[in-house]
Formats: C-alpha cells, structure tokens, sequence
C-alpha cells in the first residue's frame, strides 16, 4: 500500500509540476522577462494555475502566486494543499513576503511549497519554514 501511495503521490506533483510549467509559459513579463508559473491542489484535489502578470506602473503587477490563489477562489476551493512555484533563475524561485503570506491565508504550517525550475523540482519547504511564526486568519479569533 506504501508503494502505490507513493506513486499517486508523485503523479500528483508531477500533475502540479506540469500545471505551473505550462502556465509559466504564459506569463506576461515584459519588463523583468522574469517568467513564473505557479500552481496548487486545493482541499478536493483540483489544480489551479497562475502567472505573473506584469505592469508599466510597478508595482501594480501580479504574482504567479496571487493568480493560482484566486483560480482557487474563483474556482470554490477554499484550502491549498499544496503549492508549486516555477521560475527561471540559478537560484531558488520561492514564493515573495507577499506571496507567503497570501499562502498562509488558505494553508497550515505544514503545507507543502515546491521550488522548481522550468526542468525540475529542486527543493520542498513546509509553510512554517518558509514563514516561521506568522500571522494567521486564527490570530485575529472567531
């Protein structure tokens, strides 16, 4: 049993992988050239994409991040179960200050957020390595 979930486990960030890398494709970044695709499974396990979007007036742009979110809205998920964020770069393309705090509006300290290039998944953090003590819907009550 361990073996299949295993693998369902990695069709499904390969399927989060694929979603974030297409999308990517799609950015508008005319500015920075900066392409980056993100892309998340909800709490029923559907998958929502987005890309940046850019914009002459900095910093009206958007983030990859942001749009996955409101595909996710939009789309009636209200919980991320996961994120993948696809970029360019040496570098590791993790989600900005911003982003992570969108995240945690809709995901627990242990949420995973994949780190990947336009050819691999490079690394996976949890929510709470990414954000450490952060500022939650549950810090302001009922």
């Amino acid at each position: 049993m361990q073996a299949a979930d295993s693998a369902q486990r990695n069709d499904g960030l390969t399927a989060l992988f694929e979603a974030a890398r297409a999308v990517r494709e799609r950015a508008h970044a005319p500015y920075s050239r900066f392409r980056v695709g993100a892309a998340l499974r909800d709490e029923r396990g559907t998958i929502h994409a987005g890309c940046n979007v850019e914009n002459a007036a900095y910093p009206v742009g958007t983030c990859a991040e942001a749009g996955a979110i409101a595909a996710m809205i939009a789309g009636g998920g209200r919980r991320i179960a996961e994120i993948l964020v696809c970029g360019d770069g040496a570098g590791l393309v993790t989600p900005c200050g911003a982003c992570r705090q969108r995240i945690r509006e809709f995901a627990g300290p242990d949420t995973p957020i994949h780190a990947a290039g336009p050819d691999r998944i490079a690394k996976t953090f949890t929510l709470a390595a990414l954000l450490p003590e952060s500022f939650g819907p549950e810090t302001l009550g009922d």
